[in-house]
Order: C-alpha cells, then structure tokens, then sequence
C-alpha cells in the first residue's frame, strides 16, 4: 500500500517513531448535578474498594497526555468516536464571548473578542506550524491512540474539510485499514461562497471507518428527502392536500407460483400484465381502496399510494445536504466559531451506536457531542484544550433537563510532576523565578525571589498553595522588614479554597501587601518557554455575604463583589464595564463540602436567552449541624475562583 512520509515518522535506524506515551491519573475537579443520596453512595463505594458507578467525564488537557491516559482504562473499550480536529485556518481557538448587560442598569451587550492563551497556540502550532509535516504527525499520534481505545464494534468519524481530507484518509487507510473504510461522507454545511478564483467551498468531510467487519450499524436511521425529490416524485396530491407518489400493485409471477392462482384475477376490470401478479388478494385489495390507499391512472389502472407524511425518509445516503450548519437565530447557537449541529450529531451517534454506549470526543469545542450523547442516553467522554471550551460544554451540559451526574476532570499535579522529573533540566524554583523575572535569593525557606522590591514565594508542583504558606511567607517577610522589601508575591499553579479570601486578610492584619498569582500552565511547555511570553495573572477576588436562619435550616448566599484583574481584557471593554457582576459568566455552589471534590448542587448561568444572573442562592438542610460551603465562579475567560464558608445551623 502507498506511504505517506514526513520528517520525524522514522528514527535515525529507520524505525517507526510512535507517539509519546505518558499515562497519568486523572484529578476529578468538579462532580455536577449529583444528588446528596448520589454523592454518599459513590463515597461509600469508594471506601468500601467498590467499582463505582459510572460517571460521564469532561476533561481538561492537552489530547497528547488526555488519550494515553485514557488507554489504562478504556482501551478497546469505546464504541464511537467523533472528532472535528483543528483546520488549517489559524483561527481555531479563537471566539468570542458576550459582555452582557448589568442586572441593574440595562446598559449594552458588548462582544469580548478572545485571543487565544500561548498553551493553545502552541498546541496549534504545533499541528500547523510546519505546514504539512507537523500535521501529518500530530494526526497520526492521535488516531494510533485512538485506533487503540476503539471497540472491536466501534466506528470513527473524522471530520475534516478540503484542505487535509486527502491526506487524513490515506493516514486512516494504514492505521485502521482500507477494508475498513466505510464512507466518505460530504456535509454541504451553506448553500453558497463566492471566490473570485476558484470555485466556492461548500461542504465539509466526514471520514467513516470501522474497527473491523462486526460493527453497529443501525439502518432505521433516516435522513430527510431532497425537496427536488418531493417535488418530483410525491407531485400528487389528495384533496385534503396530503402529497403522495404512486407505486406498483403488481409483482413478478416469479417466486410468487404458490400466489398465482390467488393473485392473479381481474379486479376493477383490470389484469396485471403477462406473468405478474397483483401484490395482495382481493380483499386486501378492496380495504387499501376503501381506506383511500389506491390511486388511479388515466386508463383507470389501480397503482398504490405511498404518502409523504407516512415515510420515514431516505435511507442514509453519503451525500447531506438537509443539515443545516449553526446560524446566529438558532436556539442551540452558544457563540462557539466551529460549533456543529446537534443534526449533525444526532445522526451520527443514532446510526453507530446503541442505547448506553460509550462515546468520546476529544476536541469537543462547544460541547455538541457530548450534549447529543446525553440527550440521546450515552456515555461519553468528551476532552478539549481549551479553558473556555470547557466551561461553554458544562453550561450546555446543566442546560440539559435532568442530565445525568458528570465529572469534570484534569491532570493536576500528575503532568506536573511527570514534567519535572522528565523534562525540567533545572531547579525548579530558580525556573520558575527566570520566568518570573525574579532575581532567585537564598537564606529563606518560604521566600524564592524578588522582583520590583517584592519578595516572591513559588508554590510547589504536588500541593494547592495552603494558607499555612502563606502565613509563613508573611512571617518571613516580617522578619526581613529591613530588606526594603514592599510586599509578597504568591505563585501557585493552584490555590487552597481558603486562601483566596483569608489569606488577603491576613495579610493585610499584618499589614503586608499580597498579591496572587497563578503559575500558567504554558511554563511546562518548552516552545511556549522558548517564545517568551510567559504571564501570570493575578486572582479574582470573590465577595459574598452569607445569612443564617437557623430555625429553618436556611442559609442564604449573595454575591457582593468580584474584582477581576485587568490582565488579559481589551481596554475598551474594561472601561464599558459598569458593574462588576459583568465579568462574571456563572456561579455553582457545594452546600456540603466533604473536602474530596467540589460536588456542583447548584448553579446559575448567562445564556443568550437568559442574560441576567441571579446574585443569590437559597438552600435548607433537613438536618441541624455544621457545613462547609464551597462557592465557585467561572469569569468571561473561564478562569475560576473559588470562596469557603462555614455555616452552623
């Protein structure tokens, strides 16, 4: 069979140079949507060394450590895949998102033009950056893995467009093979584009292939006439105005020699034609013709009606061109540049799997695969690089009526100790002070730097940044007064669920100036290092006010404040921005907070039909006692932050 070759797919004694394979256990970040009941059960099953029940999985990471880890666990265990990868435009991380007006004062919906973080783009130069090559093997890493999880009965589909569909099926004939190839579908996703120089590009592709000859395949599954077809076929129509074609009464007398006898009679003074037969007896004949079912030509010969509005449509042909792509009036449009239909889905998912199979997306954008397969009673497990992807699928997610239990999952501390024992070629606090651009100093154990007369503390790889570091930062701060040091700076790649709003306290009854700042995830990547622009954003601050009743076992919760850091927002919508519950794209509160996982039991939203967020939240106990209260908001970049309380009823 032909090779596709490209620089890096052997090495220096011309072996096949195979994918990296880092497996990694996954954090659970968040669990959305479990009941109380759920959630106790689930504890107890894992206390117990119980399998637990299954949970649908929203991941966020990079598909080069996403897929491998997913190998240990569900290897030839997917029945479908659907991924619509990244195209050669250069634009496929970006969006846009909606500043919607404040509660209170009505004033305009502004449009946030979003770039891209350096992880996203260098994912994404990754891919293209090399042109052709550096595709070539970024999609052959993936369908190995891929080609890996699925199911002997498993199907793929990718999709693609006119760019890299050649390549994309000569790369799927080797890995999964050309017996295996199913179709080449074409999506005719507009009706028209104008190019001044060649023809005008109008669909898309998607590629079908199975793992092997024993795949789902369920034929029922329809699509809609072409309206040329009805218009020229179904050009009959009833007085009640009900379209229909008509068809043949008749059969072959061959294979039919046992009905001849029956079958053949003159009925409405008519005789089929030499060796045919009428296709039903007499009788059955008069009721079809009694019920309106007959049709009758010019020369008065009976032919059957099939109507329109009683079939169920075209048998899937691999032309589709009834699939309208997201237009900005549909109701299911989320503001996502390369969202697809739920159409599009929908027809996919119901023809090549069955009730309760897995299904996995690992460049899920805007969520649709996922939001399908819930609707249409699948697993799934659905992946993205990106931070605002993630927060666009879980809000599509909850908007679901009665969506089942999900988790939503990363890689957390285990890619970063994986890159530091494997990648980093230095000390990692003297790395991380180089990015900062601090000067590294010794003779503290909780100071790592300065920088601008602020001394610095990084927070290690394993752990969230404690208030008991911070407080011992403080301390040595305190204990440097002499330094001429003006305050402290806290990097962390995560931070404790205390430390947002107590360390600030503290630190200001200490009388130091604090500042937050998380640690990007653009450190651990060499190219995203070598380009220079590693930035660390400051954390938001949260406020909110709390009220108990203890006598109803209420509490109240209200969001006061929430002071977002300029860093990252274009000017002119920081100055349009006229209240502060403007930033913020939604909220979700744990009202029992058990210290393994943020467990979402309450949520409010912006969607483009409902702009407006509700400030508060309002939740009664059925039994007295002292809870914990975990709150987190999501911002109009998907960063979060997260607030503790402590209620005692």
């Amino acid at each position: 069979m032909p090779e596709l070759i490209w620089e890096g797919k052997y090495d220096d004694q011309g072996r096949p140079a195979g994918p990296p394979r880092v497996a990694l256990p996954f954090q659970t970040i968040e669990t959305v949507n479990q009941s109380a009941q759920e959630r106790q059960t689930a504890l107890e099953s894992f206390q117990a060394g119980q399998t637990p029940e299954w949970r649908n999985r929203l991941i966020w990471g990079d598909k080069k450590y996403v897929l491998p880890s997913l190998l240990a666990e569900f290897a030839g265990q997917v029945d479908l895949i659907y991924i619509d990868p990244p195209f050669a435009t250069g634009a496929d991380f970006s969006y846009q998102t909606q500043v919607h007006p404040d509660d209170d004062n009505g004033n305009t919906r502004l449009t946030l033009d979003y770039t891209p973080n350096l992880i996203e783009q260098m994912a994404y130069r990754d891919t293209w950056g090399g042109g052709l090559d550096t595709y070539l093997k970024w999609m052959h890493e993936t369908l190995t893995f891929l080609r890996e999880l699925l199911s002997e009965s498993g199907s793929i589909y990718v999709h693609c467009d006119w760019r890299t569909s050649h390549y994309t099926k000569s790369l799927m004939d080797n890995l999964f093979g050309y017996a295996n190839f199913r179709n080449e579908i074409v999506w005719k996703r507009t009706s028209a584009h104008t190019n001044a120089k060649r023809c005008g590009s109008i669909h898309d592709v998607v590629f079908f292939y199975t793992h092997s000859e024993n795949y789902t395949w369920n034929s029922d599954v329809r699509q809609a006439y072409d309206p040329q077809y009805v218009e020229q076929y179904y050009r009959y129509a009833d007085e009640d105005g009900r379209r229909f074609m008509s068809g043949d009464l008749t059969a072959p007398t061959a294979g039919n020699a046992g009905d001849s006898s029956t079958r053949r009679f003159e009925w409405r003074g008519k005789m089929p034609s030499p060796a045919r037969v009428w296709m039903y007896a007499q009788e059955q004949l008069e009721q079809l013709d009694s019920r309106g079912y007959i049709f009758y030509t010019r020369n008065g010969f009976p032919r059957l009606k099939h109507y329109l509005d009683e079939q169920n449509g075209l048998a899937l042909q691999d032309i589709w061109s009834d699939v309208e792509a997201i237009r900005s009036w549909h109701s299911e449009q989320v503001s996502y540049p390369t969202q697809k239909p739920e159409a599009l889905l929908e027809r996919i998912i119901r023809a090549s799997s069955d009730p309760d199979a897995l299904v996995l997306d690992c460049f899920c954008g805007s969520g649709t695969t996922a939001a399908v397969a819930e609707k249409l009673g699948r697993r799934w497990i659905a992946a993205d690089l990106g931070r605002f992807a993630i927060a666009t699928t879980r809000k599509r997610l909850l908007a679901i009526p009665e969506v089942k239990p999900f988790q939503v999952q990363n890689l957390g501390r285990y890619e970063r100790q994986a890159w530091q024992s494997a990648e980093l070629e230095q000390d990692y606090r003297a790395f991380l002070c180089q990015l900062y651009r601090a000067e590294p100093i010794g003779g503290y154990s909780w100071l790592h730097g300065v920088k601008g007369g602020r001394l610095v503390h990084i927070g290690g790889v394993d752990a969230p940044v404690a208030l008991d570091d911070v407080e011992k930062a403080v301390a040595e701060f305190n204990a440097a007064a002499g330094s001429g040091a003006v305050g402290v700076d806290i990097l962390g790649w995560d931070f404790g669920l205390e430390v947002d709003t107590e360390a600030r306290d503290l630190a200001r009854a200490a009388g130091v100036s604090l500042r937050l700042l998380r640690i990007p995830r653009e450190v651990m990547d060499a190219k995203a290092v070598a380009a220079g622009d590693i930035q660390f954003f400051e954390l938001a601050a949260l406020t909110l006010e709390s009220s108990v009743n203890r006598r109803q076992r209420k509490v109240t919760l209200t969001l006061a404040d929430f002071v977002m850091p300029p860093d990252g927002v274009p000017a002119a919508v920081r100055q349009s921005v006229t209240h502060w519950s403007q930033w913020i794209d939604y909220w979700a509160v744990d009202w029992d907070y058990r210290g393994d996982t943020f467990n979402n039991q309450w949520q409010s939203y912006r969607t483009r039909q409902e702009p407006q967020l509700r400030r508060q939240a309002f939740h009664t106990y059925e039994r007295r006692g002292s809870y914990t209260i975990v709150v987190k908001v999501i911002d109009l970049l998907g960063n979060d932050t997260t607030r503790r309380l402590e209620a005692t009823l």
